[in-house]
């Protein structure tokens, strides 16, 4: 290994690759606790350097790790225990090339943090839309084609990428450019999607180019408390009703999850006062791209006025309904997962089902777990709007079954068979691929899509990179 370190040294500049003794851990740790091991980090400014990286890779027959802002949850950005995989970091491929408000596009490198884009977009009063709870890289985003908390209105990386330049893993480290700032473009293969939600499959994103919209001039924020479970479907469909185009955000949290967030948040208020949490809650967000005007009724006045008509209904859907000031709200949104992660040892799934279903599977797990696995606490929270959940089950620390992986396989399994087989969901909502995936990619998958996939890598970057074997 020494041989190819002092190789790397040759292609990237004195901050380019690191070793163990530079304090590495932030490259070997995950956001759920994994740790692996690697010989170095290599940190490329450019797709020329990378480009070098990869085909030397090729030559030697040594595996890479792609690695964007390392925020992801299924451990596809972590090297293994071996110490024989190389970490690959964008992160010093940080520039913001370009920013087009005509267009409403902007040009990045792959290492740029959300934040950093959105704070330079703000001068011109637009955003890129996609709003998550941690600080990730533009293009781990891509590469995991995240969705977020406002996905009922803005939609997925996906739908909001518009280009990506990329080096592909082959023998070669080819560069492909496909970064035309064109709204449409139907002229054939559209390349750039190989590279959104496959982890670094087929290569490595070094520079995206992404859709703008409008920043959010007004927002108006409540709690809704549905009157009991079978209510939040029927809520969803009256407020998308009354307000389509203001609907921003619809994201339930259980009272477990909220629970958790309080207590170990101590700057959290509760919002429902002296009351109990309730049993479920729905964070619903309107939202404007122009301010408030003079003949325009405020926000705030439409949310009340909405949730009144939906209040003196026979049968009414709401139990109760508190409106706050937005930044109170999201606070305790933002604030479940670690404040769940940190309750016990977690065992947490990123799945979706078709809108109207995870509520009839909410209920057929937690009867099941009563009796299957008692010793799990349900924490479950997420996107009700797109059908997705984050289904968090948390097991006492000090449990001997916590650190036993043949039983974190169990539960993974008796929760991934009934979202997948029974209810028709996805085991992997937004999280992507990675080593806490891998087994079900092989299970659920079908054979027919596997061999095309496999097919497909073969042909076009037969390299290992990534943590993912297809």
């Amino acid at each position: 290994m020494k041989d190819h370190i002092k190789h790397f040294k040759t292609i990237l500049d004195d901050k380019g690759v690191l070793l163990p003794e530079d304090g590495i851990d932030g490259y070997v740790s995950g956001w759920r606790g994994e740790i692996g091991s690697t010989p170095c980090v290599l940190r490329p400014t450019s797709s020329q350097e990378t480009s070098q990286i990869i085909a030397y890779c090729a030559a030697h027959n040594l595996h890479l790790i792609p690695q964007s802002g390392n925020t992801g949850m299924v451990a596809n950005s972590v090297p293994d225990e071996s110490g024989e995989q190389i970490v690959l970091s964008t992160e010093r491929m940080n520039k913001i090339i370009d920013i087009d408000p005509i267009n409403k596009c902007a040009h990045v490198g792959a290492g740029v943090r959300l934040s950093a884009l959105n704070d330079a977009l703000a001068e011109y009063h637009l955003s890129f839309p996609i709003d998550l709870g941690s600080d990730p890289c533009l293009g781990g985003m891509v590469s995991t084609n995240t969705g977020g908390s406002r996905y009922l209105k803005y939609r997925g990386v996906r739908e909001n990428l518009m280009g990506v330049k990329a080096v592909l893993a082959d023998h070669d480290g080819t560069v492909i450019d496909d970064l035309k700032p064109l709204h449409k473009n139907n002229t054939g293969l559209d390349i750039k999607q190989l590279f959104v939600g496959t982890g670094g499959l087929f290569g490595i994103v070094t520079e995206v180019m992404v859709r703008l919209s409008p920043l959010p001039a007004q927002s108006a924020t409540a709690l809704l408390i549905p009157r009991d479970m079978d209510a939040a479907a029927a809520l969803l469909i009256e407020i998308e009703k009354s307000c389509h185009n203001y609907l921003s955000a619809f994201e339930g949290m259980s009272h477990n999850a909220m629970q958790r967030a309080l207590s170990h948040n101590p700057a959290l208020t509760n919002p429902f006062g002296q009351d109990d949490v309730p049993h479920y809650a729905i964070l619903l967000e309107l939202s404007r791209s122009w301010p408030e005007r003079e003949a325009e009724q405020p926000l705030n006045d439409v949310l009340e006025n909405i949730l009144a008509e939906l209040w003196e209904r026979d049968n009414a859907p709401l139990e109760n309904a508190l409106i706050g000031a937005p930044e109170r709200l999201w606070a305790l949104r933002h604030s479940i997962s670690e404040g769940v992660q940190k309750s016990g040892k977690l065992f947490a799934f990123d799945i979706s089902f078709k809108r109207g279903d995870f509520f009839r599977f909410r209920e057929a797990m937690i009867e099941r777990l009563k009796t299957h696995h008692p010793e799990l606490t349900l924490c479950d929270f997420g996107h009700l709007g797109d059908g997705g959940a984050h289904f968090a089950l948390v097991i006492d620390r000090d449990d001997t079954r916590a650190s036993v992986p043949s039983y974190e396989k169990t539960v993974r399994n008796f929760i991934n068979d009934a979202v997948v087989l029974e209810f028709g969901g996805s085991y992997s909502a937004e999280h992507g691929l990675g080593r806490k995936t891998e087994e079900a990619y092989a299970k659920y998958t079908p054979d027919e899509v596997k061999a095309l996939t496999h097919a497909i890598k073969t042909a076009i970057a037969p390299i290992p990179v990534g943590t993912i074997k297809i």
